[in-house]
């Protein structure tokens, strides 16, 4: 590169998205300078270790510089200097609004806040920027860049971009960001459903991925212990492992589940739970750092992820690192992950029959326990670690700033 990047998003970094923490220690690794940037500073209960304390300290927070009068009008006599970047850059903020009072005053908040966060790149010299989360954040990704001639790129997640993608604009962001990384093959076709055809080719697939050294444990042998991992939302179908599980307990009454996460829902678990009497059997565990988390997968016999509605989960890619079986939902990108019957069992969300017996299998024969395990560890390590994703995306970082892009949707190897 020419020099150095930043990254965006909207909290960074924060106990649920460790992997965009990950993704930019490998980029560094690969010799890059990346700058960490978010819109709003993350609660310190979301910094589970000294990891991410130490990032949390090296951020530059948008909205806390916005909030000075000094810094603000600075970002916007600097941005007046090139008055016809500005002016489109508002152009751009009105039209990209999907129209009304509230959501056209924010595309003008986000306006300011590009303005802020365009004068700090400026000033330290960086040469592109990459959002992670395609939503408001990536909004501000595109006015910054429009008003100042830095280039941006984003990655696409889902699902909930996928919901509102006109809301969002995701044809418009796609349209003018130098490249996308789509996270999974599912993803890519969606952001492909939403932009026109000339943009196809600038849509790259970037895994995420995981350091499989820090889940190389041996398999374990007690068959009772299962592990969530994730927020504590409706959209992540808790209910129905819990019927799963009560169901379970007759036949396997030293049956335990652990938690680890926290979120909206948790008072309304935690009351299902003893409704259901199930508290004897259930640890909340909240927010764990990747260490603790680690040291749960090694000592649990499953991990389950009984979602409605997900990207590619960077939890079930621990789990298999970890030799675990895991028991998930067949939506989105997950089967591009999860092999069914090889690596884990993959069901119908919603459908707790199929849940139980998917979990009734695992707890029953420790041989396919050891089998799903290896394959899902086989698995990860071919095509979800961590450096060689950031390898992949420092390759398109390097070819798009030099003019000569890679022309394949994935690394040469893998295509």
């Amino acid at each position: 590169m020419s020099g150095p990047i930043a990254y965006l998003t909207g909290e960074y970094p924060r106990a649920t998205d460790t992997f965009i923490q990950r993704e930019v220690a490998a980029l560094r690794a690969h010799g890059m300078v990346v700058e960490t940037c978010s819109m709003r500073r993350t609660g310190p209960e979301h910094h589970t270790g000294p990891e991410q304390r130490l990032e949390a300290a090296q951020t530059f927070h948008v909205l806390e510089a916005a909030t000075s009068p000094l810094r603000l009008i600075r970002a916007h006599l600097a941005a007046f200097r090139r008055p016809k970047r500005w002016l489109s850059a508002l152009c751009l903020a009105w039209r990209t609004s999907p129209g009304g009072i509230k959501p056209t005053l924010y595309q003008l908040i986000y306006l300011v806040e590009a303005a802020v966060l365009a004068d700090h790149l400026r000033r330290r010299g960086i040469t592109h920027l990459h959002n992670h989360i395609a939503k408001s954040s990536c909004t501000v990704a595109m006015l910054m860049s429009e008003m100042s001639g830095i280039p941006y790129s984003f990655t696409l997640h889902g699902p909930d971009i996928f919901f509102e993608p006109y809301r969002w604009r995701l044809d418009e962001k796609i349209a003018r960001a130098r490249f996308v990384a789509c996270i999974s093959e599912f993803c890519r076709s969606q952001a492909m459903a939403f932009s026109a055809p000339k943009h196809w080719a600038k849509l790259h697939i970037v895994h995420c991925g995981v350091d499989p050294a820090r889940y190389d444990a041996p398999a374990r042998g007690a068959p009772a212990h299962l592990l969530f991992v994730g927020r504590l939302a409706a959209v992540k179908g808790v209910p129905v492992l819990f019927a799963a599980l009560r169901d379970l307990l007759p036949a396997h009454p030293d049956l335990h589940l652990t938690l680890v996460g926290d979120g909206p829902e948790r008072n309304d678990l935690e009351r299902m739970a003893q409704a259901m009497g199930l508290t004897a059997h259930l640890t909340f565990a909240g927010y764990r750092s990747q260490s603790e988390v680690a040291g749960l997968l090694a000592q649990s016999t499953a991990l389950v992820l009984p979602s409605f509605a997900e990207g590619v989960p960077v939890v079930l890619m621990e789990a298999m690192a970890a030799r675990l079986p895991v028991i998930t939902t067949r939506i989105a990108g997950v089967p591009e992950l999860v092999e069914d019957g090889k690596s884990g069992f993959v069901v119908a969300p919603g459908d707790e029959g199929a849940l139980r017996a998917a979990l009734a299998s695992i707890l029953g024969d420790g041989d396919l326990r050891r089998a799903m395990g290896e394959a899902g560890r086989a698995k990860v390590l071919a095509e979800f670690t961590s450096e060689a994703e950031g390898a992949w995306l420092a390759e398109l970082f390097e070819g798009y700033a030099t003019g000569t892009p890679p022309l394949t949707k994935r690394p040469e190897a893998d295509a």
